[in-house]
């Protein structure tokens, strides 16, 4: 069984030229979404259509950016499809993953998605390195201030420290203010 799948980003887009290409391609049942975006996995005609297609089906799209936006989203959308050994068509790019051709184009994509995230996640920590490096400080700000924190110490030192006033002051609860008290008494011895 052949399933179609077409999907515009807003009310004002037609669906009329996927509807009549998927039609063509001899689509059984067509289920579709407008108005809503690509980057949105959750949409209630994919959800059916992936709900509708079973082992040995195929899912036909006009261009496989109606599936999902993103390389990522659009691998894994594949993934779950080929996983269910359900083919996948895209009629603008001549892509049927029932062919060694487009078998072979898929997991091309799929290489080149991994590509990017690896590649986007080497950036961040080198991003992340270089701000560290410039005396940045990586996450949030801290709930007590280092030059207020000195003073907690030396009151906690000479043992004239309310913690249950103190956490309320600073607004922070009791054990957050313990655990920054240890780690900076610890980190003074």
């Amino acid at each position: 069984m052949k399933v179609g799948y077409a999907r515009v980003s807003t009310d004002e887009q037609h669906l009329d030229l996927q509807l009549q290409a998927l039609e063509g391609a001899g689509c059984d049942v067509v289920f579709s979404d407008q108005g809503v975006s690509g980057a949105i996995f959750e949409r209630p005609g994919l959800t059916r259509a992936l709900r509708r297609v079973r082992r040995g089906d195929t899912l036909v799209v006009w261009k496989l950016d109606r599936l999902g936006r993103s390389l990522g989203k659009l691998v894994q959308v594949v993934g779950v499809l080929r996983s269910k050994q359900v083919e996948i068509a895209s009629l603008s790019e001549a892509i049927d993953t029932a062919t060694p051709g487009g078998t072979f184009l898929f997991h091309l994509m799929a290489a080149l998605a991994e590509f990017e995230r690896s590649l986007i996640s080497e950036r961040t920590r080198a991003g992340l390195a270089a701000a560290r490096k410039r005396g940045r400080r990586i996450g949030r700000p801290p709930s007590i201030p280092e030059g207020e924190l000195a003073s907690l110490i030396e009151m906690a030192g000479s043992g004239f420290i309310d913690i249950e006033k103190a956490a309320d002051q600073y607004k922070v609860h009791p054990r957050t203010l313990k655990r920054h008290l240890v780690r900076a008494i610890t980190a003074r011895a």
